[in-house]
């Protein structure tokens, strides 16, 4: 059985809640990925997504240079750990349409690196093409749409 350890990436860049998501663009665009651990100190505080910076503050009109992390990053972070079966993470992820999970350590609770559907297609064969459907398939936005877009 494979597990986390054996698929997650483990040099992982992160981010404070402090920083602007100006720079956490940046930093996407770097490192060419999609999202970024938000850690205050060594604690897991969020994860920013470039869907983050778009939906919910550059479509909202805020200022990238001005807006903090911490304002617009995703709070509800699912983790795992390096220990758990990929394909238990796998089934997680399609359940909850999420491509990326910071692994963090059970003794430490520090992030000891990140796992994504990537990883999981590159280096593990069983189970993907289910998760990817599930993560690929329409959800609700997590906002509102603005009234002048409700109504016809």
């Amino acid at each position: 059985m494979q597990t986390i350890q054996d698929v997650m990436t483990r040099d992982v860049q992160s981010i404070s809640p402090q920083e602007t998501i100006q720079r956490a663009a940046q930093m996407m665009d770097e490192l060419n990925v999609g999202s970024i651990p938000v850690l205050d100190g060594r604690k897991l505080v969020g994860m920013i997504t470039d869907r983050d910076i778009t939906v919910r503050a550059t479509a909202a009109g805020q200022a990238p240079g001005s807006t903090r992390v911490g304002d617009v990053m995703s709070t509800d972070v699912r983790t795992c750990s390096p220990n758990q079966s990929v394909d238990e993470v796998l089934g997680q992820m399609g359940d909850v349409q999420i491509r990326r999970v910071p692994v963090v350590d059970a003794q430490s609770q520090e992030v000891v690196g990140i796992v994504s559907m990537g990883d999981m297609a590159t280096k593990h064969s069983g189970g993907i093409e289910r998760a990817l459907e599930e993560v690929s398939s329409p959800s609700k936005p997590d906002r509102s749409a603005p009234e002048s877009q409700t109504r016809h």
